[in-house]
């Protein structure tokens, strides 16, 4: 019997995803895990973590726990890592906050989450050569670094860092055949971005604004990485594809 043609497989591959406890992280490692990947799944959060791990598919998948902000603990999760196919930049957080108001210390916060951390995992992969020639990056950024909401300039400034810095991953790793993309979502149903931020009002009043009325869902987001993951991207790089409507 012939095997199906799917250009999206991951077969082979070992794909890390960072922030894989919860949200579009964990959707993405389990959307993975379908499609043949080996997936290495990290977050900061033991319990939740776990249950990822259960909802993965196939055999051979790994957790590390780790939080990205700490030095010491990307050192010792790039020591434990197996080589890696794909690398899905996903950790972050949300504070929001009008200009007036932003504190310094949550400045760093989420700084140090979403951009910081990409920086710093992204040079400690690359310099202990865990990324496999033809290697594929996923970075995280969202909609938000380009368009600008009331209380949001935290959030929105870290995550335009990213997709700049996805861009020049793009042209400093391509001598590699690594390629590095950015995914810039919209907002998405997740504990992270829809829960306690917004009133159930505004959360009807926001989804207005969106052609189909509604809020993304994780695994909408996951299929996304995964086309940038697999071979159907092979001549996509530098670039930033927006999931949102």
């Amino acid at each position: 019997m012939m095997e199906m043609y799917n250009p999206y497989s991951l077969a082979g591959k070992t794909v890390l995803v960072t922030g894989a406890s919860s949200g579009i992280g964990r959707a993405t490692a389990i959307e993975c895990s379908r499609l043949g990947a080996t997936v290495v799944a990290t977050g900061r959060n033991e319990a939740r973590l776990r249950e990822t791990m259960a909802a993965l598919t196939g055999e051979g998948h790994v957790s590390i726990l780790a939080d990205l902000t700490k030095a010491e603990e990307v050192a010792r999760l790039v020591s434990e890592l197996p080589q890696i196919d794909g690398f899905v930049c996903n950790a972050g957080i949300i504070k929001r906050r009008p200009v007036s108001y932003v504190k310094e210390e949550e400045l760093h916060e989420v700084f140090e989450t979403n951009t910081f951390a990409a920086f710093m995992l992204t040079k400690a992969l690359m310099k202990a050569r865990k990324m496999n020639r033809g290697g594929s990056m996923v970075f995280m950024s969202s909609m938000a670094a380009r368009q600008v909401t009331p209380g949001n300039a935290m959030y929105a400034a870290s995550k335009a860092a990213v997709e700049s810095f996805a861009r020049s991953c793009a042209l400093e790793y391509a001598p590699m055949q690594v390629r590095a993309n950015a995914i810039l979502a919209g907002m998405v149903e997740t504990p992270l971005t829809v829960k306690g931020l917004l009133s159930a009002e505004d959360l009807e009043r926001d989804k207005q604004h969106y052609l189909l009325k509604r809020h993304g869902k994780p695994e909408e987001i996951a299929w996304a990485v995964i086309y940038l993951l697999s071979d159907a991207s092979a001549w996509t790089s530098g670039t930033s594809l927006m999931v949102s409507c």
